[in-house]
């Protein structure tokens, strides 16, 4: 589901510009697309580090 939770990602920071600013260039859109790829590719990565820990704190018997 990477891919396309970062195609989602980038939608809707395209979409989050639009809205604050409806006078945005393509400029400003893109860099927001490119942006909210990006970023939701880091807070993926996160979550599953996050996940990682909580799998190796746990105790096993």
């Amino acid at each position: 589901m990477g891919l396309l939770n970062q195609i989602i990602g980038a939608v809707v920071a395209e979409e989050a510009v639009d809205k604050l600013d409806p006078e945005a260039g393509f400029f400003k859109k893109g860099m927001a697309a490119i942006a909210g790829f990006e970023g939701e590719k880091v807070i993926e990565e996160k979550i599953d580090e996050h996940t990682a820990e909580k799998d190796d704190s746990a105790p096993t018997t």
